[in-house]
């Protein structure tokens, strides 16, 4: 069974089909979905999504293109919706430089993103870290999460594979979703050749970011197969063997099979 390790199924584009298309998930070999938060109202939709489903579960974080939005008051709730039972992770937190050129912007979203590190130390769970034209400062503060012990994954990795070896020898997870099936996707592929497979996770970030054929349509966790085959292409191994180290790799990073204390 494939687990879908970040799914944004709160989104708008879901609105007409969400609960005919989440009620197949298990019959087309979905195990378990992770839908993340990226701001104070999705991560309430999140929650409400994992109280829904039993195969659903949420995280609970705010993205840093949204920590504008943030306030102590708001990063309070945050924390209160962090002891729910079915939360598995905070995130999605990291740093977003592309779209912010603003010193003053991409220091509130260090600000933050620290926060948030210190709040999945606090509940003792995961991260999701989502960074995109900030290697050098997203490396450098996920050492210092390393040095707290805290565990995660890199979403949507989009770095070098010698920047995916310093995450995986940290113990860091790779998120791997349908990027790699683009023809031009060299460097993802590169990282999916060299990392081992005990450190990757599937995702799809849906709705965006479908894989090839679906390329630029809306995407949902029923393609992941198509994720899984060409990493065992890669790989040069069974897409079973993907999709079963994979699921063991999610249980593991999201701490399923343990129970935590939510004092």
């Amino acid at each position: 069974m494939i687990f879908e390790t970040h799914a944004h199924y709160e989104d708008e584009q879901f609105d007409t089909d969400r609960e005919e298309l989440l009620g197949s998930m298990k019959q087309h070999g979905i195990s378990a979905i992770v839908n993340v938060g990226s701001s104070l109202d999705t991560v309430k939709k999140s929650i409400c999504l994992a109280e829904k489903y039993d195969f659903i579960y949420a995280a609970t974080g705010i993205h840093p293109s949204d920590t504008d939005d943030l306030d102590e008051a708001g990063f309070e709730w945050l924390r209160k919706q962090s002891t729910h039972e079915k939360t598995v992770a905070i995130g999605e937190i990291g740093l977003d430089y592309y779209w912010h050129k603003e010193e003053e912007i991409r220091k509130r979203q260090r600000e933050w993103f620290y926060r948030q590190l210190e709040l999945a130390k606090e509940r003792n769970l995961p991260v999701i870290i989502h960074s995109r034209d900030a290697a050098e400062d997203t490396l450098q503060i996920m050492k210092e999460a390393y040095q707290m012990q805290i565990p995660g994954v890199i979403h949507c990795f989009s770095y070098s594979a010698q920047i995916a070896e310093e995450y995986v020898r940290m113990g860091y997870y790779i998120g791997v979703g349908g990027v790699v099936t683009f023809k031009n996707a060299k460097k993802l592929k590169e990282v999916v050749a060299r990392i081992p497979l005990e450190y990757l996770l599937l995702e799809t970030d849906c709705p965006y970011m479908a894989p090839e054929p679906y390329r630029g349509k809306r995407n949902s966790s029923l393609y992941l197969p198509y994720v899984a085959e060409e990493i065992a292409k890669i790989k040069g191994i069974t897409k079973q063997e993907v999709i079963d180290v994979t699921e063991r790799n999610a249980r593991r990073m999201y701490r399923m099979d343990e129970t935590r204390s939510d004092n």
